[in-house]
Parts: C-alpha cells; structure tokens; sequence
C-alpha cells in the first residue's frame, strides 16, 4: 500500500457557470485589488475583473495563497443539492487555491485543498458538526477512504486505454449508473454526485475538527488496497450491495448487512424476492436506522435535511396525469398512459435494480436505482426500495400510483442515520466501521 510522505492535495469542482463573482479574503497571487472580482468569458479566454478594469485574462488562472494557513476565498451563489427536492443557492468561503479553467463553454471554478482541510468541511457539510464523537470519526475515515480510492481510480482511468461504459441500452431496456468518472477535469465535485463540501462555513465546529484530526490519514484498507467506502443518509433496514447500484462488479466489503445488532437473532428475509420485499416495505422492522429520536436527528440532519421526513418509510403519490408527464419529462420517451410499474429485479436491500414501465404507447425497462429515482421523481425519489399500488382502475387503466418505500438514497456502505444511534448507543467508530465494511481494516496512510 503507498504510503504519503505529506498530506495529498485534491482537486474539488466547485461550481460552473457562465459569469463568476469570488472575494478573497487573505492576501493571494497574483494579487487582486480587495473586494469583488468577477470572472466571464470574453474571446475564448477567461477575463477577470474588479470595479470594471481587467486585471487577469488567461485560458487558465490560479490564485494561490500567499500563506496556506490564512487561505480563504468566497464564491457568490454556488448552487447545493443540485436536482433534489432540497436544491437551493449559498454563499460559500474555502481555504486553499482557487482554479478556473474552461469547461462545455463555462467557468469552471475548483478549489485546490488539503485532505484534510477538505475533510473537515465535508464531515459538517455532510451532518451536524454536534453528531456524537464515533459517528465523526467514522464518517471522517469514510470520507477520507471514498476520497482517495477516487482519486486512485481517476489516475488508473488517465493511463488506461479502455473506456468506461455507464450506459447499456437496448431494444426495451435503458441502464444507466452515475458515479465521479463524470468528473474529468478535477477529482471530486463539491455536491451531492460525490461527496457535500460546502466551504469552511461550517467547518468550525471543535468537535468535526478533533475527529478529523485525531483520524488523521487513517483510510479502510481491503487487502491492500483503499476502500472505495460508499455512505447514504438511511439504509431501510438492510444495506446494498455495490454492484446493484454502480458498474457490476462487486466489492466484497460492500456487501449486504442487516443494520441491526450483532447476535440479536433478528433475521432479514431475501429480499430479492418480491413477496420478501414487499413485506418488508410496508413493515417497521427492528434497525438502527429505524429511529424517531428527534433530539439526535437534530444532532445529525443539517438544516436543510430536516425538508425530508420518514425516510425510514414513506410514500408517494401521484395521480395519472402527474405521473406520466413526470416519466415522459424525465425520460424522454412518451409511454403514453402509464398501465403498471414492474419489478424485475430488486437487490439485497429491497431496492429495484430493474423497473419495468408498461405504457399505452411504450414499454420499457429501466436501471439501476438512481435512474429509476430519477424518472419517478421531479428531483429524486427518496430510494429505489418501494412497492406499487394501482389505484381507480378504470378499463385497465389507473388513474394513479402510490408508491410505499424504505430507505433514503442508495443504501450502500455507512447508513448515516444507523451509525449516529449506534455512537449514540456507546459503540465506538471501530466497531462502526466494522458493522458497516466487511472485513475492511483501518491503516494510516500520512501523518
């Protein structure tokens, strides 16, 4: 395993748009006079201004801190929680350099970072910096692992001569992934697509800011290599397995887990038996995960989380016009009115992997489970784990659904709500990490 001899340096996307404003607030070269520069392209290069006078024009501009310590730029508007029910635009400050280049016509803007000053924006962008202690130094390791298995991964894809399909479409069936090799200009985006890095604005918290410090360069290691440790807000109940979300190739430590405690004689059923499954949804079973603390929720959920309620079970409902204008936007195809929506196939977790969309006009199978929440959803339906119901059926034809499910986001890896009640319940990150990671161990890779 590589060991560092220094703390590595990412690349974080941090927004794309065709005008840019950013402030510095320490001392940065090369220099700009103090206050608001804005940044456009002008003649295929990119201009940047103060107070209508150019002062830097290039296809490609970094600032760099005089002093890495007293680092620190804001970017105006940076849109968050892009195309979920939660999507908004903040004012954000980062520390390190800042990069702009050009990409698909626009400003990019990445933040040149430290892991671990990068970390420690992320645990509190992620969740309350006021969590409990284990559930910090957990997600710290996490984050850190996921982190720079995507980095490694990015490297090995630049040298390698194969591409990369996330795509597999057919007569009657449309499969389709999301994963960071979208990212080929920097090594993770600040967003939800990879890991929420919202700036030092909230970075300040002791507590997230002890966690990183004292897991400092600590990473899951599988047989020599660095986890590619994956994390969602709440699981359901069971957690999925790689493959079922991702490309098919399965990572042994991401397996399925039942979220509950060891030796506690609860037993899942298979899941990928619709029967199973469909129990399981509308049923409340026994999970860490399954909590209405609300005082501890408050402790984990950022402000903006706390839009989403019962996401250990919920419900959609949608009435025939809504859902089938809503499948057509998203998809692209007209399926007319929508008869049936299928399961095919469904993971460890209960989640759908293959939905199949029976219309008047079309019918088409669809994969794997952020698609199928795209399609279903004008943002992102909460998870891919739900059941059907048909309702005023009328000549075969319903005049709408409702859809009952389990879980928030894909399940895979560390479930976010089931780890904060185990630290809550004195387990310590080890024993989290060890809950969650098949046979993963922890190794430090840097001081």
């Amino acid at each position: 395993m590589k060991k560092f001899l220094s703390t590595p340096e990412i690349h974080v996307g941090i927004v794309s748009s065709d005008r840019l404003e950013f402030t510095f607030h320490h001392p940065y070269l090369p220099p700009l006079p103090e206050g608001t520069a804005t940044a456009m392209i002008v003649d295929g290069q990119i201009e940047v201004s103060h107070e209508g006078q150019v002062v830097a024009v290039g296809v490609e501009l970094v600032f760099s801190p005089m002093e890495y310590s007293r680092s620190g730029f804001g970017i105006s508007d940076v849109l968050i929680g892009i195309g979920f029910h939660w999507e908004q635009k903040e004012d954000q400050h980062f520390p390190g350099a800042l990069k702009l280049i050009q990409l698909e016509g626009k400003i990019q803007a990445i933040n040149l970072v430290s892991v671990e000053h990068y970390l420690a924006c992320v645990i509190s962008s992620e969740m309350r910096g006021d969590s409990p202690p284990a559930f910090l130094k957990a997600h710290a390791i996490i984050s850190r692992s996921w982190l720079l298995a995507q980095v490694e991964k990015r490297n090995q894809l630049a040298h390698s001569s194969e591409g990369y399909e996330q795509v597999y479409e057919e007569e009657g069936e449309y499969i389709r992934w999301y994963d960071r090799e979208d990212h080929q200009c920097f090594d993770v985006c600040a967003d939800d697509h990879c890991q929420r890095y919202q700036g030092i604005s909230r970075s300040g918290n002791t507590e997230v800011l002890k966690a990183v410090k004292e897991t400092a360069g600590e990473v899951l290691i599988y047989k020599g290599s660095i986890c590619d440790a994956r994390f969602s807000k709440c699981c359901g109940g069971v957690v999925e397995e790689f493959q079922n979300c991702w490309e098919d190739q399965a990572r042994p430590y991401l397996k399925r887990v039942d979220d509950n405690p060891a030796g506690a004689g609860i037993n899942m059923d298979d899941l990928k038996v619709e029967s199973n499954a469909q129990h399981f949804i509308k049923g409340s079973p026994v999970a860490f995960c399954n909590t209405s603390d609300g005082t501890l929720l408050a402790r984990v959920l950022n402000d903006y989380d706390h839009s989403s309620t019962n996401f250990f079970r919920w419900e959609q409902h949608y009435s025939q016009d809504e859902i089938s204008s809503l499948i057509r936007e998203k998809s692209g195809f007209d399926f007319g009115k929508i008869l049936d929506l299928l399961a095919v196939e469904r993971g460890e977790s209960g989640r759908l992997v293959r939905l199949k969309i029976v219309g008047s006009r079309k019918t088409m199978v669809v994969g794997k489970e952020l698609e199928i929440r795209r399609w279903l959803s004008s943002s992102h339906l909460y998870s891919s784990a739900f059941i059907v119901e048909k309702q005023q059926l009328r000549e075969g034809v319903p005049g709408g659904f409702v859809l009952r499910g389990a879980g928030w986001g894909h399940g895979v890896g560390l479930c976010q709500i089931g780890a904060a009640v185990m630290a809550h319940r004195a387990y310590t990150h080890e024993a989290i990490l060890k809950h969650y990671f098949i046979n993963a161990e922890i190794e430090k890779l840097y001081e």
